[in-house]
């Protein structure tokens, strides 16, 4: 009795053995296949992190090129506002002289109320400037949807 269940304990160990031996070999492909995944995982990463370190350094030179365009704005614009304030007050000399009004043909008048932006007789109205930026419509590149946070800068 005992050797027959030798015999029969001999036949399933073998077929379990081959069971075994067959798990062990899904096992180690499957172990391959994710070590190939993880490779080209990797080698993906380091592709999007080349490329994120490229846009970041793209990024820092736009946000600097701006505000170098940003303070060449504000000094056009504080010289835009000196000469029409010079403009403005020869407009007023010329008109306040007595001789000016009679100097002056409608022709040049209207010119220097054209170049003033206004009529000659609101002399002493401020000059409204035109702004040669139409800042009244949001659009996608606007400079005031820029964030200027400085804190990314060094991730």
């Amino acid at each position: 009795e005992q050797g027959l269940q030798l015999l029969e304990l001999d036949g399933s160990v073998e077929e379990d053995c081959i069971r075994i031996a067959r798990c062990f070999e899904a096992t180690r492909q499957r172990c391959c296949r994710l070590e190939q995944d993880g490779r080209r995982a990797r080698m993906q990463l380091a592709r999007v992190e080349a490329e994120r370190a490229a846009l970041e350094v793209k990024l820092k030179h736009a946000r600097n090129q701006v505000e170098v365009e940003m303070k060449k704005r504000h000094r056009a614009e504080a010289e835009l506002e000196k000469q029409e304030r010079k403009l403005q007050l020869v407009l007023e000399l010329l008109l306040q002289e007595p001789w000016g009004s009679e100097a002056l043909s409608r022709e040049q008048c209207s010119v220097l109320s054209a170049l003033a932006g206004r009529r000659l007789g609101a002399a002493l109205a401020p000059i409204r400037r035109s702004s040669g930026v139409d800042e009244s419509c949001q659009s996608l590149l606007s400079h005031s949807d820029i964030s200027y946070d400085c804190t990314e800068d060094d991730v």
